[in-house]
């Protein structure tokens, strides 16, 4: 069954038939989840205890399958231990509060879902369904637009061949949409679920409401965060080196040095979701949008560790499977929609990102180590 956890803060929760306004954030405990947690939280505190889009009562809520590290539960209101598959807990959300906003961050990552893709389509596409209709039914209780983010991922492309990524070079957001993988497949239907709730929902019903979602979605490339342990994700040999180097360990990069993919760091990813989701709805003219950072080589990678940790041993030693995936994703991604629509500028080169975020936080895990 469900629980919920409550956590340090003092804002208002439902009694009786009142319903609090709320946030919603599942997959809370993931990488993101933390992140944008905290940001939330941030926000609130700035606009005097609530978003400027929300009213007093705003309260956040966060929904994860395990319970949330006490660091992370001090950033909401209530925390939900439970599965995103699970009605009764979304009927329970459903009753309870006024939702206006929903981040739905919870999913089968790419290397699991290769390990059991049913399972991952299930949570992944399933699970995405039931907080969608989860919004629509929100919208029609309280009769106001919620607004809905959906973190998509490169994941959705597939490049049929590494002589073809290399000739294409920079994708728009409506090529080479044939992923490789599950946890890709996964992505793109929930894309075009987000779109249809946001713009086709029911479309034959009597009672249809009119865009009962307002869907926004980013294709994130490889996000590195300096704050977190790297969870075995397909493209998480970056900070894997630098966390090897930091402990003094030998490390294996499971694909080739020439390997390229895009990359951008946890804090870009963080302000990019906040600032789509406050963009004006007239602004946008796509349901999901493509950003990055920069796109450095494995090798690159290799390089940047080496040259603050000097005895840092590092071998590359391709593992065909997860070589081939991200030998089928782009090298680089054309974001000129989101900077166009909504103001998208990254933060951080490889080299910035590298110097200022990744190593000194990274090596500060390791007391023994400390960037040069």
């Amino acid at each position: 069954m469900p629980h919920a956890i409550g956590a340090h803060h003092t804002s208002p929760v439902p009694t009786g038939q009142q319903r609090a306004t709320a946030i919603l954030v599942t997959g809370a405990g993931g990488e993101m989840g933390h992140g944008l947690l905290c940001a939330l939280d941030a926000r609130r505190k700035h606009d005097g205890g609530c978003g400027t889009d929300h009213g007093p009562l705003t309260v956040l809520i966060a929904v994860d399958i395990r319970e949330l590290a006490p660091e992370i539960r001090a950033h909401c209101d209530v925390a939900y231990v439970g599965d995103i598959c699970d009605h009764a807990l979304l009927e329970r959300l459903l009753a309870m509060y006024e939702i206006s906003e929903i981040y739905h961050l919870a999913a089968l990552l790419s290397t699991r879902g290769e390990f059991a893709p049913e399972t991952a389509h299930h949570v992944n596409v399933g699970g995405t369904l039931n907080l969608l209709h989860l919004a629509a039914e929100q919208a029609r209780s309280h009769g106001r637009t919620v607004k809905f983010f959906f973190p998509s991922s490169i994941a959705v492309y597939g490049l049929p061949t590494l002589d073809d990524k290399r000739r294409v070079g920079r994708v728009r957001e409506d090529e080479w949409c044939e992923p490789h993988t599950m946890y890709g497949c996964n992505k793109l239907s929930g894309e075009h679920l987000g779109r249809y709730y946001d713009q086709h929902y029911r479309k034959l019903a009597k009672d249809r409401i009119e865009r009962p979602v307002d869907f926004r979605s980013i294709r994130f490339p490889g996000i590195i965060s300096a704050e977190t342990l790297p969870s075995g994700g397909t493209s998480d040999y970056g900070p894997e080196m630098i966390h090897a180097a930091a402990a003094s360990r030998p490390y294996r990069c499971f694909v080739r040095g020439d390997s390229r993919i895009p990359f951008m760091t946890m804090p870009e990813a963080i302000d990019a979701t906040l600032a789509l989701m406050s963009a004006p709805k007239e602004c946008l003219t796509r349901s999901a949008y493509n950003i990055a950072s920069f796109s450095p080589s494995a090798e690159d990678f290799r390089q940047f560790v080496q040259q603050a940790f000097p005895l840092a041993s590092i071998e590359f030693e391709s593992d065909p499977g997860r070589q081939s995936i991200v030998d089928s994703w782009p090298i680089d991604c054309d974001d000129s929609a989101a900077r166009r629509d909504w103001g998208w500028v990254p933060r951080h080169t490889a080299e910035s990102a590298f110097r200022e975020y990744l190593l000194p936080r990274i090596a500060a895990r390791y007391l023994h180590s400390s960037p040069i």
